[in-house]
């Protein structure tokens, strides 16, 4: 199981690869939204916001999320680095449900190119 220390690290790489992206990818994360991450096996969500390409992480809490956020994930902290190392594809395992993805629907059309 991962660590919550292993699941920021995680997080912090999703930000610097989608900082360096270009074309769709840098244009999906171009978005200004509040972010959150609840990995399930721990308890743990972090939040923070997605803006000018990175994700900037603010807070660490117990428990799911408090507040709904514009953009909110939830998945094991396994499942999150494995998807953040190129194990696992994203569009898979939220297909199959391992991953859960939930946003308005303009952000969901913008985001697809992520997937």
């Amino acid at each position: 199981m991962a660590t919550m220390a292993e699941c920021r690290s995680a997080l912090d790489k999703l930000s610097d690869n989608l900082a360096g992206a270009d074309g769709d990818v840098r244009s999906a994360a171009a978005l200004d939204r509040s972010l959150s991450c609840h990995i399930k096996d721990l308890d743990v969500t972090f939040t923070g916001r997605l803006t000018n390409g990175r994700i900037q992480v603010l807070d660490t809490l117990d428990g799911p999320p408090r507040e709904k956020a514009e953009i909110r994930l939830a998945m094991t902290g396994d499942d999150l680095v494995a998807m953040v190392n190129g194990e696992l594809n994203f569009a898979r395992a939220w297909g199959g449900g391992r991953v859960r993805l939930e946003a308005g629907l303009r952000d969901l059309l913008r985001l697809r190119s992520l997937l």
